[in-house]
């Protein structure tokens, strides 16, 4: 090839051989470009700028990219390898020997298909809240496959990942699984059957995560790294170097928030099935047990919550009784935050057995439930709902001091994960003569705990962020638009929870967007991507980024979990906080009777409404995500983007986006 000359080369797949295989190419290439561009036209809000949706487009584009069949036999590979555990020449200390049931055959969403060609489990449920969007089935059918018996263990235990598949992951599960369930039920086909099947499973993840990870029955939960690497002052996967044993923060509230998620679907699930009652009071149950040991009545040195600080940190536990708060100001103590539940004023109508369990707990430990659930005037919220949550009001505002600080965790392209503090702080412990530092490193690692090739003290991550999103529009359900904070802290600019949920949207989209001098914080000082005209429009989605500055880090491809920036875009190109405010007694379903807006083009919109006593359709009001959003996420914008021949029948009669058919194949798609 000359210099500055080019090359074209074309192939095309065929079963089998095609006389004249490229005639016609160009127009057939030129066809499968305008049904590309057509769909992400239609799954795109309005609202989105031409730069934001090329962000939302290759976004999920990369997220389709990164399928790939993964195969393994472990029965096979540890025979191979001389390690199995049921033969007698079995060697130890080989990985993976207590897997070698699994037999894995699918094609999977890689965290990186270039330099994690493996899945990992929690990686894999936020990649099902964005591949939603484009491929509903699959998602659905990700969530399906790590609780079933080829993959699942038998003991109840989710496969982390290739590399360890027994160490623990944080239990996002029920959450995606909930949050799929909910989006299809906004869109008139809620499958009950996918959720029945899912809760199965869980409930034996469940009682894995209760027998295994809290060893001494206290409701507090240790289980190790907890996919943040190296977040903690010691390797959380290893023996700690003082002996002892480490509850952990963000542990027990990712237990308080599974129990929140399992509660929920347990309740939808009782709709048609009151055994499921009981069940569900097993998971309030544990709920309040899970809070209140994370903070007892009265001043305790053996908590999580610092009085003090007014913050959550893990507590090392000494053998010889002693115990002692770890004050690193990191992600641990803004995750419960997460663990927040809204419910209506009339969901105790709906479930006589729960509440005459609820009655009998509060009897018996008036204590438990006036210090985690209260239940006086000054817990009600907006229009009469309750919350269950880890953080009363004042823990609330005191948590959120630090959240929405710059020089804390508030940075300019989204939630640090470590305060900024410990740049001039660092946290330093000394044990048997050797010394522990925990500091804020914005960038890559500076140690080589769990290989080094990532980095919790500092930089910007995808998941957690948009976890924290989704409570704070939680949490902005029950307290309405009464209760704002300063955002940032001390800037003296007060916003709701949904605008400080935008606002930290915003800095997110930040990352890939052009700056006011044209350029890509995600691409830092590469000219090549900045400057090129040839490069710098496509865009890279990195595994995390640059607490100051946005730069991408880590896995350079696809990152599987940063696809969740199109969710991100999707909602808030979607929803105002007016559409938060619904009365929980209204929603939008197609086959009734109302009034509505207008769309974008001017064209007249119905708003719907129904009955919450209609079992199909009853919810507790919570995961705002999935349900007070329905009317932006699914009806409003469906209508608004379908062309008038698909919404008018032969007759001019309405037809509607999830009846079977056309319609609905194209609805889901738009998810």
């Amino acid at each position: 090839m000359p210099g500055g000359g080019s090359t074209t080369v074309r192939l095309r797949l065929a079963a089998t051989r095609i006389d004249d295989a490229f005639d016609g190419f160009e127009g057939i290439f030129d066809s499968r470009v305008a049904d590309a561009d057509e769909f992400y036209e239609r799954i795109t809000p309005h609202a989105l700028n031409d730069d934001e949706r090329r962000v939302h487009r290759q976004a999920l584009a990369g997220m389709l990219w990164s399928k790939q069949y993964y195969y393994f036999d472990l029965d096979q590979w540890l025979v191979e390898h001389r390690s199995h555990p049921l033969l007698e020449s079995a060697g130890h200390g080989v990985r993976n020997m207590e897997w070698f049931h699994m037999l894995n055959s699918d094609v999977i969403s890689m965290p990186d298909k270039w330099e994690y060609p493996w899945y990992a489990a929690w990686d894999l449920a936020f990649h099902t809240i964005a591949l939603s969007l484009v491929d509903f089935d699959f998602a659905k059918e990700q969530l399906l496959l790590m609780l079933r018996g080829l993959y699942f263990h038998p003991n109840g235990q989710i496969p982390a990942y290739e590399w360890n598949f027994s160490d623990v992951n944080p239990p996002v599960h029920a959450w995606a699984t909930l949050f799929l369930y909910k989006l299809e039920q906004n869109l008139g086909r809620a499958d009950l059957r996918f959720l029945e099947h899912s809760f199965q499973g869980l409930m034996l993840n469940f009682n894995w995560w209760v027998n295994r990870k809290d060893p001494a029955g206290r409701n507090v939960f240790a289980g190790g790294f907890l996919g943040l690497d190296n977040i903690g002052v010691f390797d959380r996967s290893a023996q700690l170097p003082t002996g002892g044993a480490l509850e952990q923060a963000d542990g027990t509230a990712w237990m308080a928030f599974y129990c929140q998620c399992m509660l929920e679907i347990a309740l939808i699930l009782a709709e048609n099935d009151p055994m499921y009652e009981e069940i569900a009071f097993k998971f309030i149950q544990y709920f309040m047990w899970i809070a209140y040991a994370m903070d007892r009545i009265g001043e305790h040195h053996d908590e999580m919550w610092d009085e003090q600080d007014g913050f959550f940190y893990d507590l090392l536990r000494l053998p010889d009784g002693r115990a002692m708060r770890l004050h690193v100001r990191s992600m641990v103590g803004l995750l419960p935050l997460c663990a927040s539940m809204v419910f209506t004023p009339n969901a105790p109508e709906r479930f006589p057995r729960l509440m005459e369990m609820i009655a009998l707990f509060r009897k018996r430990h008036p204590e438990v439930v006036s210090h985690v659930a209260p239940t006086s005037e000054g817990y009600i919220g907006y229009k009469g709902r309750r919350l269950l949550s880890i953080l009363n009001k004042q823990k609330l505002e005191r948590v959120l001091a630090y959240l929405l600080d710059e020089n804390e965790f508030l940075g300019p392209h989204g939630i640090r994960s470590l305060s900024r503090y410990h740049l001039e702080h660092p946290f330093v412990f000394h044990v048997g003569g050797q010394e522990y530092t925990v500091p804020y490193l914005p960038g890559e690692s500076n140690t080589g705990m769990f290989g080094g090739n990532s980095n919790w003290r500092g930089p910007v991550w995808m998941p957690v962020n948009a976890l924290i999103i989704r409570a704070l529009l939680s949490l902005y359900s029950f307290y309405g638009n009464d209760f704002t904070v300063q955002c940032p802290t001390g800037s003296g600019r007060h916003m709701t929870l949904f605008e400080v949920a935008q606002e930290i949207s915003r800095r997110l989209a930040g990352i890939f967007l052009r700056d006011t001098n044209g350029r890509r914080p995600v691409y830092g000082g590469t000219a090549k991507f900045q400057d090129d005209p040839h490069w710098r429009d496509l865009i890279l989605f990195y595994e995390y980024f640059q607490g100051d500055n946005g730069a991408g880090l880590g896995a350079s491809h696809q990152t599987g979990w940063t696809g969740l920036i199109a969710r991100l875009l999707d909602v808030f190109g979607r929803i105002e906080a007016k559409d938060l405010e619904l009365d929980p007694r209204t929603s939008y379903r197609p086959d009734d009777e109302g009034a509505g807006g207008r769309g974008k083009d001017g064209r007249e919109l119905r708003r719907e409404r129904f009955d919450l006593r209609s079992p199909a359709l009853y919810h507790i009001h919570t995961r705002v995500w999935l349900t007070a959003l329905s009317h932006k996420l699914g009806r409003l914008a469906t209508l608004e983007d379908m062309p008038d021949a698909e919404k008018e029948g032969p007759n001019g009669e309405a037809t509607h986006a999830h009846q079977p058919g056309m319609a609905a194949s194209r609805m889901s798609s738009r998810w």
